[in-house]
């Protein structure tokens, strides 16, 4: 075990010294928030705190372990929480001027699944308004800054959390993804975040939907990031299960891991698309780490893909995604879109008309779209019948400066060449839309000394074999490195 400050362990770490008597709980919280008060001011990462409330649960953890009562894995274990899952104590805002000052009654579920488990959560971190873009920043809390470089954003939407474990700030976090929430900020700032199988982690307390929303969302999930992938499958285990609604008639039993050894794994590579360039800078990275995987012993198929119509799929994801963004929308102006839309070229099936379409689809419009999303998910199962694993880009750049223009003014340099700005979440839609489970892992730095991270993605709720894949190819791209500058 590191003998460091305890803000620079793992969560694992963290754990395992507070069981052993080697460390107490209020001094790992008070580690973190001495790294909170010296590193948070240029990086903007954790924007609430409940440091009181915290200390008086951290002294309640060391005297449940003097007593020699044990609350869960995660006992005494402190901890920060996305900003747009609803925790007592803070204001969560989710970005959202309007919100600033909502104050919630209880936990969201799996926030109240981690506090079950031990862990204590003392702050919270930024977000973009309503969890709505690639970078993270409002109107409530400002700018987050990337720790390898602050002129660079750390991500979105849980770019806070992110940056706060780059930081060194937090040693696990709670974040959501429904255009690659977690796995952005992840490949930004060059931490770990998983993306767990849809539904396997309840989102209710999450904001959006509005406060109080009971529904369970298309596409969007809750999951990990964290420091090292063992931490994610602990927070995994920890939330993973049904609502209370459901707990009656079923369970979830993830299944194992699929092999244990990498020289047993069928891995398949898609590293580049005309629908998303990838950046030389990326690209090199990915296939130095293809190369390690290969010479590790694994089965590795460069032209390892499912077999269906890629325009097809960007446009079914597009379209479902923005379906939930257009319920949300204020009527007046979703009847301006819906007459934007109907000026439209019905035959334009470019990005920006796509998403307009999304946000006023018919349900019965819907249904044609799920049901051809099925159909996606069936060429995908058929793909895991062969291979266990496939690699993918996360993001087609390393992090960029901060850009608070218009979304319509916005475009994404890759390699010289101007492309759509939403464009970028293509590589997350890919796989999300399939409601598939991926995990990221740190793969780089670039040539520009800024993160790279690369997707393990896996059958539907085959959470444990991305896992278990990415803690073996772990050691041989180089792990966790903390930002230098600080």
């Amino acid at each position: 075990m590191s003998q460091t400050n305890p803000a620079d362990r793992t969560a694992g770490e963290i754990c395992a010294a507070i069981a052993a008597g080697e460390l107490s709980s209020r001094d790992a919280l008070e580690a973190h928030l001495e790294r909170v008060e010296a590193r948070n001011g240029p990086i903007n990462a954790v924007v609430a705190l409940d440091a009181e409330g915290a200390r008086a649960r951290a002294d309640e953890a060391d005297a449940a372990h003097a007593r020699g009562e044990q609350w869960g894995v995660l006992h005494g274990l402190p901890m920060t929480i996305k900003d747009s899952y609803e925790v007592p104590g803070m204001p969560t805002t989710s970005g959202a001027p309007e919100f600033a000052n909502h104050m919630a009654a209880s936990n969201a579920v799996a926030v109240q699944r981690l506090v079950d488990a031990g862990a204590i959560v003392f702050g919270k971190t930024n977000l973009p308004l309503y969890a709505g873009d690639v970078q993270s920043y409002n109107a409530v809390y400002g700018t987050t800054g990337n720790p390898w470089d602050v002129e660079k954003n750390a991500g979105g939407s849980s770019g806070g959390a992110a940056a706060a474990l780059a930081a060194g700030m937090t040693p696990l976090e709670l974040g959501s993804d429904i255009g690659g929430s977690i796995r952005n900020p992840a490949h930004f700032c060059g931490v770990y975040g998983h993306k767990p199988t849809h539904g396997v982690i309840p989102v209710r307390g999450h904001i959006p939907g509005p406060p109080g929303t009971l529904a369970e969302p298309d596409i969007s999930v809750a999951g990990p990031l964290a420091r090292s992938v063992g931490d994610l499958e602990t927070a995994l285990d920890v939330m993973a299960g049904p609502t209370d609604w459901d707990a009656p008639g079923w369970r979830i039993e993830l299944p194992a891991a699929r092999h244990e050894s990498l020289s047993d794994f069928r891995v398949g590579v898609w590293l580049e698309d005309s629908h998303c360039p990838v950046s030389a800078e990326v690209g090199d990275c990915l296939q130095e780490a293809v190369d390690a995987v290969a010479r590790a012993g694994a089965k590795v198929d460069g032209s390892g893909r499912p077999k269906f119509d890629v325009d097809s799929s960007n446009e079914i994801y597009l379209l479902l995604l923005q379906s939930i963004m257009g319920a949300g929308i204020p009527p007046p102006v979703y009847e301006g879109i819906k007459e934007n839309v109907a000026q439209i070229d019905p035959d334009d099936r470019s990005l920006v008309p796509t998403m307009l379409r999304g946000m006023t689809l018919s349900h019965r419009d819907w249904l044609r779209k799920n049901e051809a999303r099925m159909h996606l998910r069936a060429r995908w199962s058929e793909f895991f019948a062969d291979y266990d694993v496939l690699l993918c880009p996360v993001m087609p750049t390393v992090a960029y400066p901060h850009d608070h223009r218009d979304f319509a003014e916005r475009t994404l340099e890759v390699d010289g060449v101007m492309q759509p700005y939403w464009s970028q979440i293509f590589w997350a839609g890919l796989t999300g839309v399939a409601l598939l489970p991926s995990t990221v892992i740190p793969v780089g730095p670039g040539s520009s000394g800024l993160p790279v991270g690369i997707q393990v993605v896996a059958n539907y709720l085959d959470d444990r074999t991305a896992l278990r894949f990415a803690e073996l190819m772990d050691p041989l791209t180089g792990g966790f490195t903390a930002p230098p500058n600080l």
